[in-house]
């Protein structure tokens, strides 16, 4: 390379001359590729959402650790308690416990609260799990195959699926809730828990929770089996699925549906447990022990 006033040759890389003392243009670096961006889709997903989950699948609560391990079809979730610290959960929901974590069963809400927790297909008993003298392990599962979401509730109100309840801090506020006598008739259901405050929340699905968030006005239907949990302000209708009539909605294998009208966020399951049942039905015997079924010889 020459310098380009008095032709001097130059080192490589030089940034001046050291005859004339030309100072040499600093080359400009080609100008990175850009790549053209993703079309805009006419009609975005709204951002947000009333539910915090944990992108990582762990957080910390108030005397505790928690962390969803092996997630998607048989998740399990771990909470490490500090010394005489406490974690609630609902009954049969425990998988496994450090020695020293003391397990205690109560009829929270006294007796009128565990009528309305057992008229709503729960247990009557609330679990609840303390570290004594030391730090402790419990870990959580759902009876069927499906995911587990810890929620970082702060300062909240969520109504949620009885069968989708797993486990929360001890200062969330899990009461009993009237569902609407349509679902009693639809035979989805009476029943669903409103919980109350701050804190971890771990809910259960059968399958994957989808995540469905509503604009203002917006209107969304959901089969009521397939819902796991939906803000508590927000505005509910129960009804067969087709507008038409019964005899259209039991053609359609449908049974009863929610519609939601929005602002709000619902959490959907992907599948459908009771439908699941459903399938299953035939390859069992029947109860008097003929017809269908697997035979294992005599």
């Amino acid at each position: 390379m020459n310098c380009p006033k008095c032709t001097v040759q130059l080192m490589d890389g030089a940034k001046f001359c050291g005859s004339c003392g030309f100072t040499l243009a600093t080359a400009t670096p080609p100008p990175a590729s850009s790549v053209p961006p993703q079309q805009a889709s006419p009609h975005p997903p709204p951002t947000g959402g009333a539910f915090h989950f944990d992108t990582d699948g762990r957080g910390q609560g108030r005397g505790y650790t928690w962390e969803i391990m092996h997630q998607g079809a048989f998740a399990l979730a771990v909470v490490n308690l500090q010394p005489e610290q406490t974690i609630a959960a609902e009954a049969g929901a425990m998988v496994s416990m450090s020695a020293n974590v003391d397990l205690h069963s109560e009829m929270k809400g006294g007796v009128f609260g565990a009528l309305k927790r057992a008229v709503g297909g729960e247990s009557a008993f609330v679990s609840t799990y303390t570290a004594r003298g030391g730090p402790g392990e419990v870990t959580f599962a759902p009876g069927a195959p499906g995911d587990v979401a810890g929620i970082e509730m702060q300062n909240q109100t969520f109504m949620v699926q009885s069968s989708s309840y797993l486990a929360g801090d001890t200062s969330l506020v899990v009461d009993t809730k009237f569902g609407g006598a349509k679902s009693f008739f639809g035979g989805e259901g009476l029943f669903v828990l409103q919980i109350t405050g701050s804190g971890l929340l771990l809910v259960a699905s059968f399958g994957a929770i989808h995540r469905r968030m509503l604009r203002p006005g917006e209107q969304y239907v959901v089969d009521t089996g397939h819902l796991v949990a939906w803000e508590g302000h927000m505005q509910y209708n129960l009804r067969k699925a087709a507008k038409s009539g019964y005899l259209r909605s039991m053609l359609s294998g449908e049974g009863m549906v929610a519609e939601f009208t929005g602002p709000g966020e619902i959490l959907i399951q992907t599948r459908n447990l009771a439908a699941f049942a459903g399938m299953l039905k035939p390859f069992f015997p029947s109860q008097g022990g003929s017809g269908g079924g697997f035979s294992f010889g005599s």
